[in-house]
Parts: structure tokens; C-alpha cells; sequence
């Protein structure tokens, strides 16, 4: 089984690297959504086609994205042997809290749906630049592993 993870490695960084920026710009994209939807009169009809935007994302886009960057993430990580390198607890711990953003999220998304406006549009732009921050980290973990 090993060999065989080891003749797929390029494919598999290939595809979970495709995934991570198809999840990235998800990630991106719904706060902005968010402060769209936030500016629009609860129960109008700019509101509820902000919310059937948001959902598409995260149908479409956001969640097969996260599903196949953990499959092949994990994949990744047994085959080079990771889990006993430091960087990649690091890294891991990340992309837990990145998986946790997401959820948080999506949670806002689905109130803010339902017509309530639990943060303020500026808290909703500063939340946006999680993921920025988050991948900026992940990159300088991942390339120069430095422990």
C-alpha cells in the first residue's frame, strides 16, 4: 500500500493543493457575501438571494473542498510520515482551527439567513482575514518546516 501512496505523492499533493485554493477562496468569498447580505432589510428579497448565494457556496463549493483537502491531507501525511514532524503538528492544529472557522462560519451565515445580524459589518470584515492570516502560516510551515 505504501508503494503505491508513493508512486500517487505528486498526484495526490497536485489535487489536495487544487482543493486547499478552491476551499481558500470559499473561505474568502462568504464574508464578503455576509456583509452583502448584512447591508439588505431582513426578510427582503436582496437578503434571501444573498442567503441561496451563500448556500450554493457552501454546497458547491465550500464543503466537497473541505472533505477532499482532509482525505487527501491525511493521505498526504501518512505517506511522508508527518504525524512525527513538529511543523505538521503546527500546520494541523491550523487547519483544525481553519476547519472550525469554517463551521463558525457557516453557523453566522445560516442566522444571518434567517434574518438575525449577529456581528456588526466590521466585525464581519475583520473575521474575513482569517483565512489570510491562517494559509500565510500553513505555507511558511509547509515549505520551510521550520522545526
Amino acid at each position: 500500500m505504501q508503494e503505491i501512496l508513493a508512486m500517487l505523492y505528486f498526484w495526490l499533493k497536485a489535487g489536495h493543493l487544487i482543493f486547499v485554493i478552491f476551499w481558500m477562496a470559499g473561505l474568502f468569498i462568504l464574508p464578503r457575501q455576509l456583509i452583502y447580505m448584512h447591508a439588505a432589510p431582513a426578510g427582503s428579497d436582496e437578503e434571501a438571494l444573498w442567503a441561496s448565494r451563500g448556500r450554493t457556496l457552501r454546497k458547491m463549493i465550500l464543503i466537497p473542498s473541505l472533505i477532499v483537502v482532509w482525505v487527501l491531507g491525511l493521505i498526504l501525511a501518512v505517506t511522508i510520515g508527518a504525524f512525527e514532524q513538529g511543523w505538521f503538528h503546527a500546520k494541523l492544529l491550523l487547519v483544525i482551527l481553519l476547519t472550525a472557522y469554517h463551521g463558525w462560519l457557516t453557523g453566522v451565515a445560516r442566522k444571518m439567513a434567517g434574518g438575525a445580524r449577529p456581528l456588526t459589518e466590521k466585525a464581519l470584515r475583520l473575521w474575513g482575514e482569517v483565512p489570510a492570516a491562517a494559509v500565510a502560516l500553513i505555507v511558511v510551515l509547509v515549505i520551510v518546516k521550520p522545526f
